[in-house]
């Protein structure tokens, strides 16, 4: 059986772009050629806005649409109500609100003058997602500016899904300048990110909207 995707445009005007929503959406098409058959994952849901940022940016939200060729995944976010022109880090994590557990970092998205931002990611957004480290192993130190240096090496652990989404303030600065808390957080590539802006927070923390993608 062949596997293929379905282009951008064609996949967000079937999965939409709509508001935020707190239910996520799943089908599978599968159609018949010649020779063989193609099978395509959709899930489309909602990201909300956290707690620490819900008093800032009270309109902040995001729809999240995900489509999987079986092998890997293509994630769409598209976001509205945030602070125009300002950068943003993205994140696979464990639990939607902080302590967030294990978390990946997957990538940037920028706000336009309307305070919009689409971005584009490829890897495993499914019911696959998850870090493991058999053992303990040296790490890189790259970044060891305080509050959050690099580890000098990992803690071992078994299996655990990160099925959970966030997006944070690339800056505390960038934070403060939208009237929000200017808390340093870990989440950017250097290790000093602002406050978490978006959530998959409507989900349960054991359940986050991943889980629901079961690759064919």
């Amino acid at each position: 059986m062949k596997s293929a995707l379905i282009s951008p445009v064609l996949f967000l005007a079937a999965a939409g772009w709509a508001a935020a929503a707190s239910i996520t959406t799943s089908f599978n098409n599968t159609a018949t050629g010649n020779d063989a058959a193609v099978s395509v994952n959709l899930i489309s849901f909602g990201m909300v806005v956290s707690q620490t940022a819900r008093a800032c940016l009270p309109d902040a939200s995001a729809q999240v649409n995900i489509q999987s060729s079986g092998t890997a995944e293509d994630l769409f976010i598209s976001a509205s109500g945030l602070p125009p022109n300002t950068d943003f880090d993205f994140f696979v994590i464990q639990v939607p609100n902080s302590p967030f557990g294990l978390s990946w970092y997957q990538g940037d998205l920028q706000s336009d003058s309307n305070g919009n931002a689409m971005q584009h990611f490829r890897g495993r957004f499914s019911v696959e997602t998850f870090i493991v480290a058999p053992g303990a192993a040296a790490a890189p130190l790259v970044f060891n500016n305080p509050p959050f240096a690099d580890a000098a090496q990992n803690p071992a652990s078994a299996p655990v899904q990160t099925y959970h989404l966030g997006l944070w303030f690339n800056s505390p600065t960038d934070a403060q300048n939208a009237g929000c808390p200017n808390t340093v957080t870990p989440f950017n590539g250097a290790h000093n990110a602002g406050i978490q802006v978006l959530n998959t927070s409507n989900y349960p923390d054991d359940a986050g909207p991943l889980r629901s993608l079961n690759p064919q």
